[in-house]
């Protein structure tokens, strides 16, 4: 099983910006980045495949949020600008242990192992 660690998180101005990282041993096929706040479901922010050739990201987050990947480090990072209240919540990443198909997913049920999540906070 591969082992997740999530760091970055913490309390942020609305406008303000974050990086999430997520160090990971062993190999994978790619990493998505996930969030849930509370009461709500586990909603897919984006993803990216191991090349990097592949990147995905919620309609929510498109333009605020990059995803990139050093791979000579297992460290995969979410670049989070022009934060909004509606961003908090915990924030997750997960790894892909299967090659996709077609271009990587955000969707919670293609990832097979999960970090414990790191809480992003949006206030003033």
């Amino acid at each position: 099983q591969l082992q997740l660690v999530e760091s970055g998180g913490g309390l942020v101005q609305p406008g303000g910006s974050l990086r999430l990282s997520c160090a990971r041993s062993g190999f994978t096929y790619g990493i998505g980045w996930f969030r849930q706040a509370p009461g709500k479901e586990r909603e897919g922010v984006s993803c990216i495949s191991r090349s990097g050739g592949s990147t995905n990201y919620a309609d929510s987050v498109k333009g605020r949020f990059t995803i990139s990947r050093d791979n000579a480090n297992n460290t995969v990072y979410l670049q989070m600008n022009s934060l909004k209240p509606e961003d908090t919540a915990v924030y997750y990443c997960a790894a892909r242990t299967r090659p996709w198909v077609l271009g990587c997913t955000t969707t919670p049920g293609h990832y097979a192992d999960w970090g414990q999540g790191t809480q992003v906070t949006v206030s003033s």
